[in-house]
């Protein structure tokens, strides 16, 4: 039987993911279902980064305590990899994820209906794009393969650059701010081959709401009849593991122990042992 503390870590697991695919999901719908006639302005590619970076950040700050705020399988097993983090955990938090991704998706489906209706009666692939992501008009699949490990490696590599005590970390509580604007920075550099998913249960949770309520080509590419669903699951996760590699090789492995004297300084490192992912926060 699952102790108390662990039941604590699935269930912010499970909220943190679901609240940032409220922000997330819920911008694109409002970009995407906003453009009928007479609709306020509904906004642009600029408001769907800040939000999706806003809804990492709160997810975050919801989840940090009790789980460390992964919010992404791709960041969980990169933690297991290189941070010590407990492999049985691994499949329970990936799975509280997706839960987490898939049901506020449904939330967001239900909520958004009536604007979906009045853009897309036939909830084809024109409005796919509010529940999971798909590569860019004249973009490969083997250019959103690669995208995509790419993107993940750079949010994954900063993550263990602002989670490392001995890397010069935010103050305080900042953070999971500073990851939100990780996100928001890689979706305006890393956003238009292929809808910077950087995310398994981010895309894959959707996605499924998506197929279950009536989008029958949501596990394809929205350029032809390619299976596309499994990209944003396995290249993500590749990508992960390469940026907290790329970390370890090039900056932790020169860094000062926790305690020794910083280089340049007659300070000590804090003596505080590098986050194992029970504290590490979050991803998109």
């Amino acid at each position: 039987m699952m102790n108390k503390r662990f039941i604590g870590e699935l269930s912010a697991e499970f909220l943190g993911t679901a609240i940032l695919i409220l922000f997330g999901c819920g911008v694109v719908a409002q970009v995407t279902g906003g453009g009928f006639p007479n609709a306020l302005g509904s906004g642009d590619h600029d408001s769907i980064a800040w939000a999706w970076g806003f809804g990492v950040t709160m997810g975050a700050y919801v989840a940090g305590r009790l789980s460390g705020a992964h919010l992404n399988p791709a960041v969980t097993i990169a933690l297991a990899a290189f941070r010590g983090f407990e492999w049985r955990k691994v499949l329970p938090y990936i799975g509280a994820q997706f839960v987490g991704a898939f049901l506020a998706a449904l939330v967001v489906r239900f909520v958004y209906a009536d604007q979906i209706k009045a853009v897309d009666p036939g909830l084809t692939k024109a409005t796919q794009g509010i529940y999971s992501t798909s590569p860019g008009p004249h973009v490969s699949m083997t250019t959103a393969f690669f995208d995509q490990i790419v993107g993940t490696a750079i949010l994954v590599a900063v993550i263990f650059a602002l989670t490392s005590v001995v890397n010069n970390p935010p103050l305080a509580n900042m953070g999971p701010l500073l990851v939100g604007i990780l996100v928001v920075a890689i979706g305006m550099a890393w956003g238009t081959n292929a809808g910077y998913a950087i995310n398994p249960a981010r895309d894959f949770g959707p996605r499924v709401a998506s197929w279950l309520t009536g989008y029958s080509d949501a596990m394809f590419s929205a350029n032809g009849p390619q299976l596309y669903f499994w990209v944003p699951i396995v290249a993500p996760i590749i990508g992960g593991l390469i940026g907290g590699a790329i970390f370890v090789f090039f900056i932790e492995r020169y860094l000062p122990a926790a305690g020794e004297q910083e280089v340049g300084s007659d300070k000590p490192v804090a003596d505080k042992p590098v986050d194992t992912g029970d504290n590490a926060p979050v991803s998109h």
